[in-house]
This record gives C-alpha cells, sequence and structure tokens, in this order.
C-alpha cells in the first residue's frame, strides 16, 4: 500500500519560511519524480514544484526563487523549503508521485499579511 504523509504546514506571517516534508512509503521511492501541488480556496489545484530521480528540479513562476524542492531517498522524503511566503501562498499543500494517482493527504500552509 503506497502512503504519502505530508507534514510542517502551519501559520506564519508574510515574509517567513516554512519547511514541508512528505515521507512516502509502499514504492521505491529513488525509481520516482515526486511533486508538491497546492490548491488555494476556490481554485483548481497547482503544480508547485517537481524534482526527477536523478534531482532535476522545476518551478511554477510564481515560487521560482522562493520555494525550494529537495528528496532524501535514503529517508524516502521530499521536502519543500519555502521562504519569502506572501499571503497567496495559503493553500493545502500535496505531494504526489509523478505520473502516479498516490497522493498524500495535504498539509494546510496560511500566510497571514
Amino acid at each position: 500500500q503506497v502512503q504519502l504523509v505530508e507534514s510542517g504546514g502551519g501559520l506564519v506571517q508574510a515574509g517567513g519560511s516554512l519547511r514541508l516534508s512528505c515521507e512516502v512509503s509502499g514504492i521505491i521511492f529513488s525509481m520516482y519524480g515526486m511533486n508538491w501541488h497546492r490548491q488555494a480556496p476556490g481554485k483548481q489545484r497547482e503544480l508547485v514544484a517537481g524534482i526527477t530521480t536523478s534531482g532535476k528540479t522545476n518551478y511554477a513562476d510564481s515560487v521560482k526563487g522562493r520555494f525550494t524542492i529537495s528528496r532524501d531517498n535514503a529517508k524516502r522524503t521530499l521536502y519543500l523549503q519555502m521562504s519569502s511566503l506572501k499571503p497567496e501562498d495559503t493553500a493545502v499543500y500535496y505531494c504526489n508521485v509523478d505520473r502516479r494517482n498516490y497522493w498524500g493527504q495535504g498539509t494546510q500552509v496560511t500566510v497571514s499579511s
């Protein structure tokens, strides 16, 4: 059974930082690309960042230069370091296995102005 468990969300003031984690089990983590998505109230889910098995990364324009995606294959964990947070970053953040319908339950990030 594949499980993805996100953690690290919370309430932070604008300009602050948070680090999200996603622990993965049930698959050979190192063999899959991974993504972070987010969904704000009333909006569609959007891709925030992705990382390939070789560590190549890509980002949505809205988070470039502020967010950093990384992975630790030994710990089977995906990370999202978020800095210079803005109120528009407020959303539920989800990790998912690239090209697979495996998703975590989400973690809420709220940025106050």
